[in-house]
């Protein structure tokens, strides 16, 4: 039997949350940086206990004008200090509430720029390990960012994504040019199967690139995103997969 994570980001505004959380293994919960804020993180981790999902952290720039998505310059002791601030408020919450905080996943741009950069993915990992070195750090596949967190002697999930579109080299499109989303369902449907049982993508260029798929990031907040994690659940089902944080 195979197994995949299912994850989904979380805490974000989509009114879509509640109902996503029956059918994630894993939720990233916006720290307040990008979206969200005290109120909506204790009630996403409420939310995510009574469903028995994994609870994450996901800090991000501090960018709320664009949903984090705003490419940044910031030095790696900012970062370090922006991590552990996020992060940190979380961990408080979910340990008001009697539970482990489980992962840490950087969202939008924090997290593209740290897959290439490892002097940012570096200051992230060195926030995580500090404020618990049990805690598993997400990063994309193959990522600088999975290899800062395995030299700091954290565990890791190398993530793939269902519905954005890849380059030649392994990482993701960027979202301003042609091929980042893939808005069809039957092909993003069909991304997440190879990936997850063949370990390869396809990337924009035709090639077939190797990839780890240990999580599948599911968005929250698309406008199709319910009626896909249900398809997931379904086809995962037929296939033998197990969905398990």
């Amino acid at each position: 039997m195979r197994h995949i994570d299912l994850n989904a980001d979380l805490g974000e505004g989509s009114p879509h949350d509640a109902e996503l959380l029956t059918l994630v293994s894993s939720a990233n919960i916006a720290c307040g940086y990008h979206a969200g804020d005290a109120d909506t993180m204790l009630a996403s981790v409420r939310e995510a206990i009574r469903n028995k999902v994994a609870v994450g952290a996901h800090p991000s720039f501090p960018d709320r004008e664009n949903f984090g998505r705003t490419a940044m310059t910031l030095p790696p002791e900012t970062l370090y200090a922006q991590t552990l601030y996020q992060v940190g408020a979380l961990r408080a919450m979910t340990q008001a509430h009697g539970v482990l905080l489980h992962h840490v996943k950087p969202h939008g741009m924090l997290y593209n720029q740290a897959a290439r950069d490892p002097l940012m993915a570096d200051a992230i990992a060195k926030a995580v390990f500090a404020l618990d070195p049990a805690l598993i750090l997400v990063g994309l596949a193959g990522s600088e960012l999975i290899r800062a967190a395995e030299y700091h002697g954290l565990s890791t999930r190398q993530e793939v994504f269902a519905d954005r579109g890849y380059q030649a080299d392994g990482t993701l499109v960027p979202r301003a040019q042609i091929g980042a989303m893939i808005d069809d369902e039957e092909q993003a449907l069909a991304q997440s199967l190879l990936m997850i049982e063949s370990g390869e993508v396809q990337a924009i260029t035709g090639e077939r690139v190797n990839v780890t798929a240990q999580t599948l990031c599911l968005h929250g907040d698309g406008k199709h995103a319910l009626a896909f994690a249900r398809r997931l659940r379904q086809e995962f089902a037929a296939r033998n997969i197990q969905v398990v944080a």
